[in-house]
C-alpha cells in the first residue's frame, strides 16, 4: 500500500526549503509495520498536525521514561 501524502501544508514548500532545523538529525531507523497501523499513525498526524517522525519520537520518549521509571523501582 503506497504511501499518499496529504499534499495540504502548512506552509508553502519553498519556504519549508530554506529552512533549517537548529539540530540536523541524520540518523534514520527504518520500521515494519501493518496496514492497521500505517492507517493509525495516518489519522494522528492528521489530528495532531505532526509527522510520523515527531509522533515515533514522542512514543520513543515516553517508552524511555516508563522503561527507567520502572527500573528505579
Amino acid at each position: 500500500m503506497p504511501y499518499n501524502r496529504n499534499h495540504v501544508s502548512r506552509e508553502p514548500k519553498s519556504f519549508k526549503k530554506k529552512q533549517t532545523r537548529a539540530e540536523q538529525v541524520q540518523n534514520v531507523i527504518s520500521l515494519r509495520i501493518t496496514d492497521d497501523e500505517k492507517r493509525a499513525l495516518e489519522k494522528l498526524t492528521k489530528s495532531t498536525a505532526k509527522s510520523i517522525s515527531e509522533i515515533m519520537r514522542e512514543a520513543i520518549d515516553m517508552w524511555s521514561f516508563k522503561r527507567r521509571k520502572l527500573c528505579m523501582n
